[in-house]
């Protein structure tokens, strides 16, 4: 399945999912800015308390609010909110119990890290309860806040049981505010509205784990999305070239002539030159040889694939723009 599959036109919530090390967050930002495209307001939301948003952004660290961080490409707006879980627990008891006070001195007294320490979903459900909560958000004429909002979650090991919500705090509330809390969170999580995408490199471990994630998604009746294959190298070679390094045919012989032609070396500085420069592109071949093995493993998991090329200059707001129009030129948003 390609990107031209895609439809993602009915979806609010992108939730963005990755092993670390594939810039994961990176490409949660490229995605808003994508979205918000054409005058869009579009939410960023992060729940590991890492701010990485305010990092790829040159941002100071955000606060426990909601704030506009960037105008998308065409117009739009990107909102930013790094979920605290202390903070959704104050709002928490003010929404249900009406004790925002008592819920400063609980928080005092650490309650919430004995809370999530005797029942960790708790902490789940404190922070996608704010992020779905910004899903169903609607002004006072009835029109939703946000466009759309991207999830910056944790990574595919535990995706699954990070968005189960109702799963995870079955044993700790059987009913009340709790229970019906988590079931508002679920049913806006395993709806039409929500996809869950994967961020990967052509490396075996990530690819892998991408695969076990979809699986794992599937089990649980969690929507999944699309793939992301991140800092994709373009190679510049032709791939009869490609083929020849491979399989060990390329002659350096050659190379050297074709220097010395070129002008570039003479003498024993060609052959030189030519075994370096052959050696390299006997390297750069079983890369790609094996960034290809990759791809044909992603190609048996039936969601639409997005190719983002490696940023030479590095992840800056140059390169995330550039990567958000490369992601709406794929049709991902």
């Amino acid at each position: 399945m390609d990107s031209r599959d895609t439809d993602w036109d009915g979806v609010r919530l992108h939730v963005v999912t990755g092993k670390g090390g594939t810039g994961k967050t990176t490409v949660a930002a490229a995605l808003a800015l994508a979205l918000a495209s054409g005058g869009r307001k579009v939410l960023l939301v992060e729940v590991e308390g890492r701010q990485g948003i305010a990092q790829i952004f040159d941002l100071p660290p955000l606060p426990y609010e909601e704030r506009r961080i960037a105008v998308a490409p065409d117009g739009g707006d990107v909102y930013a909110l790094s979920v605290d879980p202390e903070e959704a627990m104050l709002e928490y008891m003010e929404m249900f119990y009406g004790m925002r006070r008592a819920g400063r001195a609980l928080t005092k007294m650490g309650i919430v890290d004995f809370a999530t320490t005797v029942a960790p979903g708790f902490r789940d459900v404190l922070v996608t309860g704010k992020t779905t909560e910004a899903v169903r958000r609607r002004d006072k004429r009835g029109k939703r806040v946000y466009d759309a909002v991207v999830l910056d979650a944790p990574p595919t090991g535990r995706i699954a049981r990070f968005l189960n919500v109702t799963q995870e705090v079955a044993g700790l509330a059987k009913m009340g505010p709790i229970k019906n809390h988590s079931e508002l969170v679920n049913g806006v999580v395993k709806s039409p509205e929500t996809a869950v995408h994967f961020v990967t490199v052509l490396e075996e471990m990530p690819v892998q784990e991408t695969l076990d994630g979809i699986g794992e998604l599937r089990e649980a009746g969690l929507p999944a999305g699309g793939i992301f294959i991140n800092m994709v190298r373009e190679s510049q070679l032709p791939q009869s070239v490609l083929d020849m390094a491979v399989k060990g045919r390329f002659d350096p012989a050659e190379l050297a002539l074709g220097l010395k032609t070129a002008g570039l070396a003479d003498g024993s500085d060609a052959s030189a030159m030519a075994e370096a420069l052959a050696e390299e592109i006997t390297e750069h071949a079983r890369r790609a040889e094996l960034e290809d093995s990759e791809r044909e493993s992603l190609a048996e998991a039936p969601l639409p694939r997005y190719e983002l090329p490696l940023l030479a200059d590095g992840v800056d707001l140059a390169g995330l723009y550039e990567l958000a129009e490369t992601i709406r030129t794929q049709g991902a948003a």
